[in-house]
């Protein structure tokens, strides 16, 4: 009997003829997020395994329950053969030291052509638990614990202890996104989301200085890290100088559009971002209503700028939702920090929020130049990588111009 941590896959199995490429990226992703700890992962297409010291334990289930594609993990053991006696002396000694009350033993046969039925092992199996532990009863509406039983064709699995995972579809099997990434509470959520349905993320952010500090700039550094975290490999943030482009605006466009032009032009240059990095979509935090630029109206004026799709993961969700999960993944303590962005300053009093199309069509001739200007930005930007390879590099993109 062998002890090792069973994982269960998530969506995956809902993938039919393609679950094999979803499971080889899922293992290469856990190799990659598990690197350097000695340990050994082999999958099928039911689970993947991880035999690994128990010392380890704690910190290699950290890091399962934290990696896309991952449903459950479990501390369970591996028998040699799926012979029910051999399986009767191992759920004694698997439950030997477990404190419950109640139980129950549920059995899934992959060996179809196995004697008994799922029924018949699990009462038998159940049978041998209370013979064995004091004082406990079989609960099968609402048991402490549950006994799982896996027979395979020529291997057995039990496990009791369970830890939940955090779901979803391996991270990359979707393709590449552009997070639109400000120092706020909703986008590091919404580039959390998108990575959890498959999207591989870079990040853009929009620096203006001397009105924004290089503390709002390292404080989106530092969220960009944390979704690293759950990537498991560095996540490239592309920082757009801005300040030239927000003071024409500024300058040469009424106050109640001020934030409208601004997004537009935001927009024009994320979609050149991405589609030079072979970003399939954008990704951004915005909610509906939750202020003036995210009406329906402004959403459908800012995004006419651009062909390519926008993914909103945190449209519809209200703001106490956003925040449960910032908290969870651990981004709400950097996001309030007090540093402000370049969607902050220079926010008019009363922003229009029906804001019309031909309007801003003829607000953007009150800057002759802004297209040259977007092209300069686009040059002149930085890249800079997270964790460890978190150093300036310039990014020249001629080829745009």
């Amino acid at each position: 009997m062998k002890k090792l941590l069973i994982i269960k896959y998530a969506e995956l199995n809902t993938k039919k003829g393609n679950i094999d490429m979803f499971i080889k990226t899922l293992y290469k992703n856990l190799k990659l997020r598990l690197e350097g700890i000695d340990c050994e992962i082999k999958y099928d297409q039911g689970r993947m395994f991880v035999t690994v010291d128990e010392t380890y334990y704690h910190k290699c289930i950290d890091i399962i329950s934290n990696t896309f594609g991952i449903h459950e993990v479990e501390i369970g053991y591996e028998l040699d053969n799926n012979d029910l006696e051999v399986m009767k002396d191992s759920i004694i000694k698997v439950t030997k030291d477990m404190q419950f009350n109640t139980f129950k033993v549920e059995t899934r046969r992959g060996f179809k052509k196995y004697p008994l039925t799922s029924l018949e092992v699990s009462r038998i199996l159940g049978g041998v638990v209370l013979k064995n532990k004091e004082n406990v009863k079989v609960d099968v509406h609402n048991p402490e614990v549950i006994i799982h039983v896996e027979i395979r064709d020529n291997k057995s699995y039990i496990y009791a202890l369970s830890y939940p995972c955090v779901g979803g579809y391996p991270f990359g099997v979707a393709g590449k996104g552009l997070l639109m990434l400000s120092g706020g509470i909703d986008s590091p959520v919404a580039g959390y989301l998108a990575m959890k349905r498959g999207v591989k993320l870079e990040c853009i952010y929009f620096d203006s200085p001397p009105h924004t500090s290089d503390e709002a700039r390292n404080k989106v550094i530092n969220l960009a890290s944390i979704l690293a975290s759950y990537a498991g490999m560095p996540i490239k943030v592309h920082v757009i100088p801005f300040t030239k482009i927000q003071e024409e605006i500024y300058k040469n466009i009424p106050n109640e559009y001020l934030i409208t032009i601004m997004r537009r032009m935001m927009y024009r240059i994320s979609a050149k971002i991405a589609h030079r990095n072979r970003c399939k979509v954008l990704v951004n935090g915005e909610s509906i209503g939750q202020v003036a630029s995210q009406t329906l109206d402004s959403m459908s004026v800012i995004n006419e700028t651009i062909k390519m799709p926008v993914i909103r993961p945190v449209a519809c969700f209200d703001k106490l939702d956003i925040i449960d999960i910032a908290k969870k993944i651990k981004t709400y303590e950097t996001s309030i920090l007090p540093f402000q962005d370049c969607c902050t300053i220079f926010v008019p009093e009363h922003p229009i929020i029906n804001p019309d199309l031909e309007t801003c069509y003829e607000y953007e001739k009150l800057i002759p130049n802004y297209e040259e200007l977007i092209l300069e930005a686009i040059k002149n930007h930085k890249v800079v990588y997270t964790d460890k390879y978190n150093q300036e590099k310039n990014s020249e993109f001629e080829d745009l111009l």
